[in-house]
């Protein structure tokens, strides 16, 4: 199957791309397309991939579902694409962000200067149902995904990881914690941020251990 993405990944994921599962829910992403408006447009599901090559991946941070607001989500996790209002579990993001590292981040909530820097802004589903949250989920996404988790994990070292949440914690099983760095907290969601998001210091913590690493660490502004 010809998938649209960017050619380091394309090249590692060929053989996915080719698997029945993964058939039956191009075939089903398709047909919601057509019948129904669906976030982030279509051009723009694989653009976490497309903005970060494999080889630049530095950090991967997971998220569940993209937003299902009008003009909210862009193929990236937590962001939002420029002058959208910054969603909740955002602002709890950069609030986190200002209190460990010092600074403000940058006013735009499109987070598209942290994948260029190598941050894989990796939701579990790419698609979704306008309004209706979670309505792509166990569709194929989540093996997908996984894949993607696990090609990392193998062929890679010295990633971090951010798992916030039960569920990107569950995802993110698997990993490798003597390659790899693994950061996890609660979600920076308002119903959980201040039960221990808010002071986690996985901004610092991520930074901190690429430079002992021997690598460029993250602007997160």
């Amino acid at each position: 199957m010809d998938v649209k993405i960017e050619l380091s990944w394309k090249s590692r994921l060929s053989d996915e791309f080719e698997k029945d599962y993964f058939t039956r829910l191009s075939e089903f992403v398709k047909e919601e397309y057509r019948l129904n408006t669906i976030y982030p447009p279509g051009q723009l599901i694989f653009n976490a991939f497309n903005l970060c090559p494999f080889d630049k991946v530095k950090a991967v941070i997971i998220g569940q579902d993209p937003y299902h607001g009008h003009g909210q989500a862009h193929g990236l996790c937590f962001s939002v694409r420029e002058g959208v209002s910054f969603p909740p579990s955002l602002i709890n993001i950069f609030t986190e962000i200002e209190s460990d590292l010092g600074y403000k981040p940058g006013l735009s909530g499109d987070l598209e200067r942290w994948a260029a820097q190598g941050v894989l802004l990796l939701n579990a589903t790419l698609t979704v149902r306008a309004h209706m949250a979670g309505s792509h989920q166990n569709k194929g996404w989540e093996i997908f995904t996984d894949s993607v988790i696990s090609l990392i994990n193998r062929e890679k070292r010295n990633i971090v990881f951010f798992l916030w949440g039960a569920y990107a914690q569950k995802k993110g099983e698997s990993i490798d914690r003597s390659k790899h760095l693994v950061l996890e907290s609660v979600h920076p969601s308002p119903f959980s941020a201040a039960r221990g998001f808010f002071g986690n210091k996985h901004f610092s913590r991520c930074n901190n251990y690429l430079s002992e690493q021997g690598i460029e660490p993250i602007d997160w502004r």
